[in-house]
C-alpha cells in the first residue's frame, strides 16, 4: 500500500469517528480543519465512506451517521476471543430474558471468528439466551435509556417503587450499568424529581419516552468512582463489615477477590476474618445469608441484629414443618 493509500486510510477512520461521536453531525468545513484537507476531499471521503457501507446521514449541512445501523470492526486474537466468551458466559447468567441485541451481538461476534471451539460455544450461548422467555416492553425500556443516554438526552420516565408507590419523573442519565448480586440492569441518573443522584431499576420503569432536551454530564463525575464501594449498585453511606469465616467457607473465601477493599486475616484454628467498607448493609446482607452458618457477622451491630433475626425466622419455619 502506497503512503498515499494509507493516508487516505487513516482519515477515512478518523472521519468516521469523527462523525460517529458527534451527536448533531458535523459541517464539512469542521471536518475540512480536523483532518487538514480541503473541501473537496472531504466531499469525496464522505462518497467513499458511503460506498463502504458506512450509514451517513445528511441533513442542513451537516453530516452524520446512523448508530443504530452503524456496524464496527473488530480484529481478535484467539487469547482476546476467550476473554469475550468469559463475558459472554457472564452475560448468560446475567440474562433472565431473551434480549435480541444480546443474542445477535453474540451470533455476530461468533462469526466473525474462526471457525474452533471458543466461535461454537459463544454460539451456544446466544441459542441459549434466545430460548429464554422475551420481555417486549423491558426491551423497549432498555433501547429508550439506551439511546438517550448515547444522544445525552432527557427522558421522562414512570418509575414503580419497590413499595409500589408511582412516580412521574425527568432523568438524565448518567450510566447504564449492571448489578452483579441479581440478574438487573440500572441506570444512574439525575433525578429532577428530587433534585439528586438516583439509582433506577430498568425492569421498574413502566414508561420512557425521551424528550428533546439536552443535557450536560458534570465533568467531575466519574461512574466507577461513584460505585467504587458499592458492594453491587447502591452506593450509601460507606461502612466497615466485618465477618469470620469458618472450616471450607474460610478455604473458599480465600481463593478469590469478593470486593477491592477486602482484608482477610488467617486464624490460628483455620478459620479467616474478612473486613470489608462497603457502601451500606442492604446489598451485602444477601451474600452473606448465601453462606449459611459458615459465616458470623461480627460488625457492624445493625447488620449482626439483621443476620440474627433472619436465622430466628428460618428456625421457626423449619422448625414449624418438622415431620
Amino acid at each position: 500500500m502506497s503512503d498515499r493509500s494509507r493516508s487516505k486510510a487513516a482519515r477515512l477512520r478518523r472521519i468516521e469517528h469523527l462523525l460517529y461521536n458527534a451527536i448533531g453531525g458535523l459541517r464539512v468545513v469542521d471536518l475540512a480543519e480536523r483532518c487538514g484537507v480541503d473541501r473537496r476531499t472531504i466531499y469525496r471521503d464522505l462518497a467513499a465512506l458511503e460506498e463502504m457501507g458506512v450509514p451517513v446521514w445528511q441533513q442542513g449541512g451537516r453530516y452524520g451517521i446512523e448508530r443504530e445501523t452503524y456496524l464496527s470492526t473488530v480484529q481478535l486474537n484467539l487469547n482476546e476471543a476467550v476473554a469475550l466468551f468469559f463475558a459472554a458466559r457472564l452475560l448468560s447468567h446475567h440474562s433472565d430474558e431473551h434480549n435480541p441485541h444480546v443474542v445477535s451481538a453474540l451470533q455476530k461476534l461468533a462469526a466473525s471468528l474462526p471457525d474452533t471451539t471458543v466461535s461454537t460455544h459463544i454460539a451456544r450461548v446466544a441459542d441459549l439466551i434466545r430460548a429464554r422467555a422475551r420481555r417486549t416492553e423491558y426491551i423497549r425500556i432498555l433501547e429508550t435509556i439506551t439511546r438517550a443516554w448515547a444522544d445525552r438526552q432527557c427522558v421522562d420516565i414512570r418509575y414503580r417503587a419497590m413499595n409500589g408507590e408511582t412516580t412521574q419523573r425527568v432523568i438524565e442519565p448518567y450510566l447504564l450499568e449492571v448489578a452483579r448480586s441479581e440478574p438487573a440492569s440500572y441506570v444512574i441518573a439525575h433525578d429532577r424529581l428530587r433534585g439528586a443522584l438516583r439509582t433506577f431499576k430498568l425492569e421498574r420503569i413502566e414508561q420512557a419516552t425521551i424528550l428533546d432536551e439536552i443535557y450536560t454530564i458534570p465533568e467531575n463525575f466519574d461512574p466507577y468512582a461513584h460505585l467504587a464501594s458499592a458492594w453491587s449498585i447502591m452506593n450509601e453511606t460507606e461502612v466497615e463489615v466485618r465477618l469470620r469465616f469458618t472450616g471450607e467457607a474460610a478455604r473458599r473465601v480465600r481463593e478469590s477477590v469478593w470486593h477491592h477493599s477486602q482484608q482477610v486475616i488467617d486464624r490460628s484454628d483455620g478459620d479467616c476474618d474478612m473486613i470489608l467498607r462497603v457502601g451500606g448493609i442492604r446489598e451485602i446482607r444477601q451474600w452473606i445469608l448465601s453462606w449459611g452458618g459458615d459465616v458470623e457477622v461480627l460488625a457492624p451491630a445493625a447488620l449482626r441484629e439483621d443476620i440474627r433475626e433472619q436465622a430466628r425466622r428460618m428456625a421457626a419455619i423449619y422448625h414449624a414443618s418438622s415431620p
